[in-house]
């Protein structure tokens, strides 16, 4: 099958966060499994996201020596703790970086997706937070069952799930839980005879302060388990592996995948054909390609019907006309003010995704966003309380100052690949969904200057909110 423009579109809006239009153009009407692989060799290398933790490094070094007088050892924990948060703000900042990068974009979208089915929060310790994004990084697109038992060794984990307090003395449920419930297999599918037999296992699970996993030896049971019908002096890693013998574990994450990159409206049929071919060897990038290279992928029912995440909407504008923020602090309140801050969800759980990105405090700053970013619309970004705060609090106009998102827009990169663009071709390529008719008539009846202007009012309208 011969791709056309807008299957390329709806492929790199699922696998990335849209498409450029000189790299549209050089991809029509070439075959499918050329399209794909591209997108795949793009994301062949490992590379990970760091960012400079020098200073931090040596006052945890200072802050770990004896210190016999205690004010000073609490005002030194005191500096810790801020520069740790300041450290993980500027982390935040260089994940953002890195998905505007046109490289590797499938391996960040991918990593983007595991960070809301791993769901984890470190508030305390940006070097584990770090190592904890790069292990998603690392086995997004690996094998799924090594991916799970890194995952269940990593520092930020341990300490957000309650697993280095799991001992043999008095076992920790949570970690053995969440696993089941939410990593793996989904509410119903394991007893809490399981969740009991699974939290031994894991007992005496514990890291090093660099990071490295280790056992507990003292701390960890080696009796007998039963556990999903087996018996045996099983350890984490057995469980998990028991765990990825359920067909049901196939299942779960297929569906999670289906209802991310293909449609939040479940096809059980393919969700099945999917967990099938998933459960021959849990790869990760086999299933992907399978996905990415299935003609029902590309079906009219699939495309422009998926509600964009606040990043995937603060990036995918970003792909089109670059953006560079003077403030970095007011890129951290976008977020806040949308309802998606990186590395902070909002529970175990993670983002509910979709509708529930649309509410009355986040839909008019949503559609107001490319105004914001690219024409110095005026918005109060000072930080707020939580969301539960009123609509009016969160977007009352300043009278006495104006408050404006600092940025720079490169509209020269703009003009030098849209500025030739007739408007009709501008609206392809920016806008993936069916226009609904009213809203192009309307669009069809304004007078636009600029390709400019007309790029800022197509941002603008409910149907690029949807990819």
């Amino acid at each position: 099958m011969l791709m056309n423009k807008r299957n390329i579109q709806h492929l790199y809006l699922r696998g990335g966060f849209g498409i450029n239009s000189n790299k549209l153009k050089e991809l029509e009407d070439k075959a499918t499994k050329d399209v794909v692989k591209e997108l795949f060799d793009d994301s062949e290398n490992y590379i990970p996201l760091k960012i400079d933790l020098s200073e931090l490094r040596i006052m945890v070094i200072d802050d770990n020596k004896k210190n016999s007088e205690k004010t000073a050892k609490k005002e030194a924990k005191m500096r810790l703790q801020k520069l740790n948060r300041q450290k993980t703000k500027e982390l935040n900042y260089a994940w953002i970086d890195r998905l505007k990068q046109p490289r590797s974009i499938l391996k960040e979208k991918m990593t983007l997706f595991w960070a809301n089915v791993f769901v984890c929060q470190d508030n305390n310790n940006i070097f584990h937070l770090q190592q904890y994004n790069n292990t998603l990084r690392k086995f997004a697109l690996g094998n799924f069952k090594d991916f799970v038992k890194a995952i269940a060794k990593e520092p930020s984990m341990s300490k957000y799930l309650n697993n280095r307090q799991n001992v043999k003395e008095s076992p920790n449920e949570n970690f053995a839980r969440e696993l089941m419930e939410l990593f793996t297999l989904g509410v119903g599918n394991y007893s809490e005879r399981d969740i009991k037999a699974a939290a031994r296992a894991f007992t005496g699970w514990s890291f090093k302060f660099n990071g490295d996993f280790y056992l507990r030896e003292n701390k960890h049971d080696f009796g007998q388990k039963t556990f999903f019908g087996k018996t045996g002096n099983f350890d984490g890693e057995e469980i998990i592996d028991i765990i990825l013998e359920q067909k049901q574990c196939a299942r779960f994450i297929c569906t999670k995948i289906y209802y991310y990159f293909v449609n939040p409206k479940p096809n059980e049929k393919h969700i099945e054909e999917l967990a099938n071919f998933f459960y021959e060897d849990y790869d990760i990038k086999k299933l992907m390609h399978y996905i990415f290279s299935s003609d029902w992928f590309y079906n009219d029912e699939n495309i422009g019907v998926k509600i964009k995440s606040p990043i995937e909407l603060l990036v995918g504008i970003q792909t089109i006309v670059p953006v560079e923020f003077q403030k970095k602090q007011q890129l951290y309140n976008l977020q806040k003010l949308m309802g998606q801050i990186l590395l902070n969800p909002p529970n175990v759980a993670g983002w509910k995704g979709n509708k529930s990105w649309i509410d009355a405090n986040t839909l008019m700053l949503r559609l107001k966003l490319s105004a914001i970013l690219l024409n110095n619309a005026i918005i109060d970004i000072e930080e707020k309380g939580e969301f539960e705060d009123s609509f009016d609090d969160y977007y009352k106009i300043q009278k006495k100052q104006n408050n404006y998102i600092k940025t720079i827009v490169s509209w020269n990169v703009f003009e030098s690949e849209y500025g030739i663009l007739d408007l009709p071709e501008l609206k392809e390529v920016l806008i993936v969904a069916e226009m609904d008719k009213d809203t192009n008539a309307f669009i069809e009846n304004l007078k636009f200057s600029s390709n400019k202007d007309f790029c800022i009012q197509l941002m603008s309208i409910p149907e690029y909110q949807l990819c």
